[in-house]
């Protein structure tokens, strides 16, 4: 037999056997592979099927004709949408919002993981870890409802304390000079626990021999927390920080919707918010789906432009 003809058989061989331990590597963890059907069910209806509509921003879509019976007026929305002064400002809100989001409690949930870290009374660390995570699982709209009862200029808690020092209430959600800084509290409040789970798993990672190499060699808490835990952590956080980047132009839009008021308007109508009003409340679909295909591209691009400086500068990246 040849050379090439062994090689060719031998290749044939390894592939087959290859597949045969895949396939049967596969059926052994059948169970576990079963539990990702219900996730790729959802992603294909609710992420990729609805990727077809978007040429909706080509027509001036009518719902009941659909695509057939609808005018196609080529890139009329998007001139329309880049065109509107207001397009800008709702950018600018977004990105501001968010900006402060990033700065404030974007840091939040890896200090608190840190110094949860360092609590050494264990019943006590899983107390705080358990209370702190519990508000991630109230709803937004029950979120709202707690911050309506207490900054209520006539009947929330706020108000009362006012009051009773002799003091005028404060109308705090009417006033946009107040709109962000709600926001950012009752988001650090809401989330700060939940996400440090992420961060508490990496610290959990990072290899103890580290930390007793750094006793021996007379390290105190502070200097294994800082020459150990937290560049143990830092490529969580820089991945972390990249995915964020790309949700520069989102925000949470329930709650976002549920403050709003004529009064904080101006500093409260975001970029979804936007969307959502223009596509269902005036059912100008295809301005809608013009301007969610422009939120999109445009985080697409701020997560490769953040890809690549951290790649550069930190040689991390998600790809």
């Amino acid at each position: 037999m040849s050379t090439v003809a062994k090689k060719t058989k031998d290749t044939v061989f390894n592939s087959s056997s290859m597949r045969k331990r895949v396939f049967n590597n596969i059926w052994l963890n059948r169970y576990i592979y079963m539990m990702v059907v219900p996730v790729l069910i959802y992603m294909v209806l609710f992420k990729y099927l609805p990727m077809y509509f978007l040429r909706a921003s080509l027509y001036d879509f009518k719902l009941l004709k659909g695509f057939e019976g609808s005018k196609f007026v080529g890139l009329k929305w998007f001139e329309r949408m880049l065109s509107s002064p207001e397009l800008w400002r709702y950018i600018r809100n977004t990105l501001t919002l968010n900006s402060l989001s990033l700065l404030i409690c974007f840091p939040m949930p890896m200090i608190f993981a840190l110094l949860l870290n360092e609590v050494r009374n264990k019943p006590y660390k899983k107390i705080v870890q358990t209370v702190s995570y519990m508000p991630h699982f109230i709803s937004t709209v029950v979120l709202v409802s707690m911050i309506n009862n207490i900054l209520s200029p006539s009947l929330g808690t706020l108000a009362k304390i006012y009051k009773l020092l002799g003091k005028t209430p404060i109308n705090f959600l009417s006033n946009p000079d107040y709109f962000y800084g709600i926001n950012i509290v009752s988001g650090v409040w809401q989330t700060v626990g939940w996400n440090a789970i992420i961060y508490i798993s990496a610290i959990s990672s990072i290899d103890q021999t580290l930390y007793e190499a750094a006793r021996i060699d007379g390290a105190n808490r502070w200097k294994q927390t800082l020459y150990i835990t937290i560049p143990g952590v830092l490529p969580t956080f820089v991945l972390l920080l990249i995915m964020q980047i790309g949700q520069m132009l989102n925000c949470v839009f329930d709650k976002i919707y549920l403050l709003q008021n004529t009064l904080n308007l101006q500093v409260s109508e975001m970029l979804p918010t936007y969307i959502y009003k223009v596509g269902i409340e005036s059912q100008k679909y295809g301005l809608a789906t013009a301007g969610g295909l422009f939120n999109s591209v445009l985080s697409v691009i701020l997560v490769l432009i953040a890809n690549s400086i951290s790649k550069k500068v930190s040689e991390i990246s998600l790809f």
